[in-house]
């Protein structure tokens, strides 16, 4: 059993023996087994980092076979250039997140071993990243046509993965944990979402009108973007609270997250959706520009779902962190029950 500093145990031990000791315990954060950083504390472990790669990878696999049937389902030409760009966010951010899910077990397995400094960590989290993204492109040169646009949709799904994968960097493995758990899990329901969007709009009041098409769309975008933020948010605390949990079981002394984590893992999500945004206009530019060049009408659609793309990523981003804040803050206690004792107290003196 760990001698702690102070204790009875301790005072009677020999001095020579928990000399070396004793710092190094006192700092610990996690529970034994663990490895610990450069600086002397415990790393921030993410529960369930393997499920977590082996369901991001699993995605994004089914996001590039998905995408691969779509376009080779159209005809050759002009269709399959307009199938591309409207696949191209899906894939890009699949990649995005399974790169950081991969790249999180990587530097995960690495912290368990005791290597967990910050340099080596951030290297291995790059590097792993890469090489989901390398993947990613060998599989879509593989198996997709030979042309400009496939070249397109594999250089930005590594450029995607390779980011995802410096994200899990951070220090904090399990707040990273956290935001891939629940980005992952918001990717999903998006999909699964669109089985719903004909009853919503109907519901909606989309008729025969401009002006009634428009305001259902925006009312099932709104109500899509509302309901993805609080999956976000509520899946980000679960992860969160699961880790806690599993800290405290291997050592009763480790720090609790804070509300900070609660609200960037909450807020992550969004963050990521912005991300690849970014990524999508950066490195997808080409393909972007060639579906608009093809009619007034494709230019229209690429800029509308460019900005609905934007709207449901700030809409995730501020719902989920504040999902996650509101979980949070009903889990914690009253503040002002210990200080009332004293002041009742006093008086009996």
């Amino acid at each position: 059993m760990t001698k702690q500093p102070g204790s009875s145990a301790a005072a009677e031990s020999d001095p020579a023996g928990d000399s070396a000791t004793a710092p190094a315990d006192a700092t610990s954060g996690t529970g034994a087994g663990t490895g610990r950083s450069a600086d002397g504390t415990a790393p921030a472990l993410a529960p369930g980092a393997p499920v977590l790669a082996l369901l991001a990878l699993g995605w994004l696999a089914a996001m590039l076979w998905s995408t691969r049937e779509v376009i080779s389902s159209a005809a050759a030409g002009l269709t399959a250039i307009s199938l591309s760009a409207f696949a191209l966010p899906g894939v890009i951010s699949a990649a995005l997140v399974a790169g950081a899910g991969f790249a999180l077990f990587g530097v995960d397995l690495l912290a368990r071993r005791g290597s967990d400094r910050v340099t080596l960590r951030f290297v291995a989290a790059i590097g792993t990243g890469l090489l989901v993204g390398l993947a990613a492109a060998f599989a879509i040169n593989l198996t997709y046509a030979d042309n400009a646009t496939t070249n397109v949709i594999a250089a930005t799904t590594a450029a995607a993965a390779t980011v995802g994968g410096a994200i899990a960097g951070a220090r904090s493995g399990s707040v990273v944990g956290a935001v891939v758990a629940a980005a992952l899990g918001t990717l999903i329901f998006v999909v699964a979402f669109s089985r719903a969007r004909d009853p919503l709009f109907d519901l909606f009041g989309g008729g025969d009108t401009q002006e009634s098409l428009l305001s259902a769309a925006k009312w099932v975008s709104r109500t899509e973007s509302l309901l993805a933020g609080l999956l976000a948010g509520l899946l980000a605390f679960g992860y969160l609270t699961l880790a806690r949990r599993r800290a405290a079981r291997h050592d009763a002394a480790a720090p609790a997250p804070r509300w900070p984590a609660y609200l960037l893992a909450g807020a992550g999500p969004g963050l990521l959706l912005i991300v690849a945004e970014v990524i999508i206009r950066v490195g997808g530019r080409s393909l972007l520009d060639l579906a608009g060049a093809l009619s007034e009408a494709d230019a229209v659609a690429q800029t509308s779902l460019g900005t609905s793309r934007i709207d449901n990523a700030i809409w995730v981003l501020f719902v989920g962190a504040l999902t996650a804040m509101i979980a949070f803050g009903r889990t914690l206690g009253p503040a002002h029950a210990d200080d009332d004792e004293p002041a009742e107290a006093a008086p009996t003196r």
